[in-house]
């Protein structure tokens, strides 16, 4: 889909700032070409009207079923879909890519990434992309409005993934769990070493972690893994004002496997890129709040057949934003038990628990789609060896606290009887090595200076450390 000038003479103001407090004249400067009916495409994922997939009440009209079906067909074919904004949210995203585009060219040297959290404060408004809190809100209004959709061609109620999000609108003083991300990248392209698909690979595969993942770029870039593991340029029809929707691993296991994760990987070098510029890119992730629990128990209710590994587990403590600690990277991350089994499949990745038995039964790798022989696991003895050693020391560690747990109860207990003595050393409080006015020789670390080390000195005052 393209936009048209019909006013030459009067284009959009170059400051961004300008671009989007006057968004409305800028709807009026372009023309909008209004979605019509999607046939199914056997090439590209399917466009659904944001409009006629909202929430209303009222029995269900024959568009809202129509955009259930085309959505879940979408999603089963070609792990992806791409949604229709209304013509003011639609100006609002080509108003956002651009004043991002200006922001990164001016004041990142033309490459940067900026990472945009509702709720968090602002120490320099001047610091970020204009328009992002705006962009927050609509993006956040589409992911919603499709999860709903998702949810109800499941047979569920809309709302019932509403527990896992954050409250809408957010609580005084709280960050959000969703993301909004902005980037721009100057791609130089060089023509004749293009590989399929329009582009040559840049980032290897990869999967959302949170519920959905909506993107909106100025230039095709992304490459999509369907359902029969042929990889396809996903964005390549993508209108400015659009958005392609990809699911995540979060949303996968709420549903027991019937949504999939989508694998995905970017693209540089990419022929569509204009010659003048890069590629500027809004992404909205939809994450659940990090004391959620992903249960699969309303599948089950709804007539759904739950294999034994989709069972509740917690979303991780960093809300799945942050990067994997190493604890994460060595745990099964179906049922949290670390890598001792841990095996390397045909694909090179390596899975351990009850991952691994649904790689063997699916024969399929959960990461990259390839196909994987049952007969050619090797046994991975690095990884199992590390997860081996983060396990006893987690171990050592919890057994330290429990130590300190049960002195603290003895210590308790003493007192609530009255048993508290100076012999029985339970009424201490702060344990301290040296007494003041004590001579001492000062040994020291590997931060105390050499003209210090040996020498002998007075304790003036006490503290935690005794000095």
């Amino acid at each position: 889909m393209t936009h048209q000038h019909q006013n030459q003479s009067n284009p959009p103001p170059p400051n961004s700032e300008a671009i989007c407090s006057n968004r409305s004249s800028h709807i009026h400067n372009h023309s909008y070409r209004l979605p019509s009916p999607c046939p199914l495409s056997s090439d590209s994922p399917c466009r659904i009207r944001l409009s006629d997939i909202l929430p209303y009440d009222g029995p269900p009209m024959a568009t809202y079923l129509r955009a259930l079906d085309a959505l879940s067909t979408s999603l089963d074919r070609h792990n992806a879909a791409i949604i229709e904004l209304s013509p003011e949210d639609a100006a609002l995203l080509r108003c956002a890519i651009d004043s991002s585009r200006l922001y990164f060219r001016t004041r990142k040297g033309g490459r940067g990434v900026y990472t945009y959290r509702a709720g968090r404060p602002l120490e320099d408004v001047d610091s970020s992309p204009p328009c992002m809190a705006d962009i927050f809100r609509c993006m956040g209004k589409a992911a919603r409005a499709a999860l709903c959709a998702i949810a109800r061609h499941l047979r569920l109620r809309s709302d019932v993934f509403n527990h896992l999000l954050d409250d809408s609108p957010l609580p005084a003083k709280e960050a959000s769990s969703s993301v909004l991300v902005a980037t721009f990248s100057q791609i130089s392209l060089q023509q004749g070493k293009v590989a399929t698909g329009g582009g040559k690979i840049a980032v290897s595969c990869e999967v959302e972690k949170g519920l959905l993942m909506l993107i909106s770029s100025d230039a095709p870039g992304v490459m999509v893994c369907d359902n029969s593991g042929r990889w396809y340029q996903a964005d390549s029809s993508l209108a400015p004002g659009e958005l392609l929707l990809v699911t995540g691993k979060a949303l996968s296991h709420a549903t027991a496997g019937l949504r999939p994760a989508a694998s995905y990987r970017t693209i540089s070098d990419n022929l569509m890129i204009p010659t003048n510029g890069g590629r500027t890119s809004v992404i909205f992730r939809l994450m659940p709040q990090g004391n959620a629990i992903l249960d699969s128990t309303p599948i089950a209710a709804a007539g759904h057949v739950i294999p034994q590994s989709y069972g509740p587990i917690s979303v991780p403590a960093d809300n799945l934003n942050m990067e994997p600690s190493l604890r994460t990277v060595l745990s099964d991350s179906l049922s949290g038990a670390f890598l001792e089994d841990a095996m390397l499949v045909s694909c090179g990745h390596s899975f351990g628990g009850l991952m691994l038995r649904k790689v063997i039964e699916t024969c399929k790798c959960i990461l990259c789609n390839s196909e994987i022989e049952a007969g050619s696991l090797i046994p991975n003895h690095a990884l199992r060896a590390a997860a081996l050693a983060v396990k006893q020391e987690d171990d050592r560690r919890l057994f330290h606290n429990a130590t300190l747990r049960k002195r603290r109860k003895e210590a308790s207990e003493h007192r609530e009887n009255g048993d508290i003595t100076p012999e029985n050393g339970l009424n201490r409080g702060v344990q301290y090595p040296f007494t003041v006015n004590e001579k001492v020789v000062i040994k020291g670390n590997r931060r105390t200076p050499d003209k210090f080390v040996d020498k002998e000195a007075v304790i003036t005052s006490q503290c935690l450390n005794g000095w």
